[in-house]
């Protein structure tokens, strides 16, 4: 079987997931997608509203500004990666107003199998861990992504380079921390010998 029948045959289990409380809020469940060959796998938390709607990841707000550092930065199509969040369904805190939120131990508990698998399947060179929540779960640990990106870390012997959520850019966008996340992404496109093609321009991505 190939790696695409493999996460055909994965996405199909994961559409019809009910292991958490999160079944009965989302319209879709939201698997992943990209290059089954793709040497950096990029992990959030969850999917958002967009996600949710279209059942793609990185497609909202802050997905565009991921998908501008690679295209703008990388000089490379989003296609060339594979992305995807921990949890599969969109997390809410309210079921009324569907506020987003990080998703739950519990939660993180019954998904992370999925993710898991499909890094098993992708077998990735790097691994892009983006936020506390997607950090956190790969390196087994409770120390904040402020104190851990920028320094390689390892997740089933496969190098995790911890950066920001590109949501946290877009709300808390100081220069420094635009620096540190272009400087991580860098980390990790050097890893597997992508040559830098520009530096990128934030106000391009915005």
């Amino acid at each position: 079987m190939s790696k695409e029948e493999e996460l055909l045959e994965l996405s199909k289990t994961v559409s019809s997931c009910k292991l958490c409380k999160l079944h009965t809020t989302r319209t879709q469940t939201v698997f992943g997608e990209g290059d089954p060959d793709a040497k950096i796998f990029f992990i959030g938390e969850g999917p958002g509203a967009t996600e949710d709607k279209e059942g793609r990841p990185f497609v909202g707000k802050a997905g565009m500004l991921l998908t501008r550092i690679l295209e703008k930065g990388l000089g490379l199509d989003r296609s060339r990666f594979y992305i995807a969040n921990v949890a599969k369904c969109r997390p809410t805190v309210d079921l009324k107003f569907l506020k987003d939120r990080p998703p739950e131990k519990d939660e993180v508990s019954a998904c992370s199998p999925y993710l898991i698998k499909q890094i098993e399947i992708v077998r990735p060179s790097v691994i892009v861990s983006m936020g506390n929540p997607a950090t956190k779960f790969l390196l087994s640990t409770n120390e904040g992504i402020s104190s851990l990106r920028g320094n390689w870390h390892e997740f089933n012997g496969i190098p995790v380079m911890p950066t920001y959520h590109p949501s946290f850019v877009l709300r808390n966008g100081t220069e420094e921390v635009k620096k540190e996340i272009w400087n991580d992404i860098s980390l990790a496109a050097e890893k597997v010998g992508l040559k830098i093609q520009v530096q990128i321009k934030w106000k391009d991505s915005r």
